[in-house]
């Protein structure tokens, strides 16, 4: 009887053995996950998104309050508005002195007809030449103030411009859209929360390209090359085996010693390289879940 035994248990031994060994290389299956954090400070008005909902790119992951930044903005529309009502009219303010200029200038005109004819004096000339001189410095000064009060009022605007695009900018972060279509794998916060610029609000990952990570030994890289064809085999245990095309995306550059929960074709393999094997998600692979790869 005992012989039986110890043969019942070889073949059982063997076929446990065969059964480890028939992949090339084994791993888990991963995805790409994305943590969705807040960009704005403020308490958080709305989350509609749930642990397990599958939602498309441009969805809303939560509402911040805006309130604070609406008031900030109002402040500077005002701001920008008395700018531009204390901005000075130049033309109306140097055209009382651009009148007197001209006047001494006809009237300067007026005396040396007169002096050609005698009838005024060189005196008389010198004097309006004078005034037209002062008239001129002044109308300079004039324009040379009102330019730099002109200048330096833009310049406010153009500060008050930028503030107000960055809190415009602030407003959009307000509101959280997801960049991807995925599913939510956490949630954490909560409607009623505070956000914070950097807190993590959910995170998402696409569950439909999923990747096989599986570690080779060195002797095995001859045989795979990135971009090459190979079938991937989701392992569920017992007779639950699905088989996937998968494409080979990545082969680690550099050996790493070979994972607990790893097995490979050869026992005595301590340094095994990681590769990445992109794989098509027809609902049943999670992330986790263990698999198993073949060369085609």
């Amino acid at each position: 009887m005992k012989p039986y035994i110890i043969i019942i248990a070889a073949a059982a031994l063997a076929t446990a053995c065969s059964e480890q060994n028939q992949y090339a290389a084994t791993g888990i299956f991963e995805a790409t996950e994305i943590t969705i954090s807040a960009e704005s400070a403020g308490k958080i008005l709305e989350m509609p998104v749930e642990e397990g909902d599958s939602i498309s790119a441009g969805a809303l992951i939560a509402q911040i309050d805006t309130m604070q930044l609406y008031y900030q903005k109002m402040q500077l529309l005002s701001q920008m508005h008395a700018s531009s009502i204390s901005r000075p009219d130049v033309s109306l303010q140097l055209a009382a002195t651009q009148r007197e200029l001209e006047k001494q200038k006809y009237e300067r005109d007026r005396v040396e007809n007169l002096l050609r004819d005698g009838a005024a004096t060189s005196k008389q000339l010198d004097d309006i030449n004078s005034a037209i001189k002062v008239l001129e410095d002044r109308l300079e000064a004039q324009r040379s103030s009102l330019s730099r009060s002109s200048a330096s009022l833009d310049h406010s605007a153009a500060a008050i411009e930028m503030q107000m695009l960055r809190t415009d900018d602030l407003i959009a972060d307000c509101t959280v859209k997801s960049p991807v279509s995925g599913t939510v794998l956490a949630k954490y916060c909560e409607a009623g929360e505070y956000a914070a610029p950097g807190k993590p609000l959910v995170k998402i990952a696409d569950l439909s390209r999923m990747h096989l990570t599986a570690y080779y030994t060195s002797e095995q890289l001859a045989d795979i090359k990135p971009g090459q064809q190979v079938t991937v085999t989701a392992d569920f245990g017992g007779d639950r085996q699905y088989e996937y095309p998968g494409t080979i995306t990545s082969i680690a550059s550099e050996s790493e010693f070979t994972p607990k929960n790893i097995q490979t074709s050869d026992s005595r393999s301590n340094l095994v390289y990681a590769v990445k094997i992109a794989v098509a998600n027809d609902g049943r692979i999670k992330i986790g879940g263990y698999g198993g790869v073949n060369n085609q």
